[in-house]
């Protein structure tokens, strides 16, 4: 890969504000996911995929006011759609990273149980691990995807529109 190509994949801008708006849907990702899980006794993969639903929301949003200085664009419905095709992909990657490593974790060293002191409560740490772990690399999915299809224009709208007509 030549430099130019890679310094502009590798932007340090883009990256470090991708980064925190990633941490933001990555908050509400467990959070509602947990919540969700305790509330509704929803399985472990279950629980991963409606967090990352609601987080996809958020996700937007963030990516396109703050990431890739795409606030502007007059594009939104155009990103909205390439958007919902990147994170198609990255719930995928989320959830089989997730749930795959969960298994050979807890088939490694056993499911466990913590009980959080001050709030009583107990969380499984397999569990977060893992999908913190699927959400690492979702992470390198979506920025990679976002950088160089969802926010960049690349004919592939315009192509999809015509062969839906």
């Amino acid at each position: 890969m030549s430099k130019q190509k890679q310094s502009k994949l590798l932007n340090k801008k883009d990256f470090i504000a991708y980064f925190l708006v990633a941490g933001t849907g990555a908050v509400v990702q467990l959070v509602s996911g947990s919540i969700l899980r305790n509330q509704f006794d929803l399985t472990y993969g279950a629980s991963v995929s409606y967090g990352y639903i609601i987080s996809f929301f958020v996700g937007f949003t963030l990516t396109k006011m703050f990431a890739f200085d795409a606030r502007n664009s007059n594009q939104t419905r155009r990103e909205m759609i390439k958007f919902m095709m990147v994170a198609a992909g990255s719930w995928g990657v989320t959830w089989f990273f997730a749930v795959a490593s969960l298994s050979f974790v807890n088939d490694l060293l056993g499911a466990h149980t913590l009980v959080l002191p001050i709030l009583h409560k107990s969380i499984n740490p397999n569990e977060l691990g893992c999908q913190i772990v699927g959400m690492g690399f979702s992470f390198v999915f979506n920025y990679i995807m976002h950088k160089t299809f969802t926010f960049r224009s690349t004919g592939f709208y315009n192509r999809l529109k015509a062969f839906i007509r």
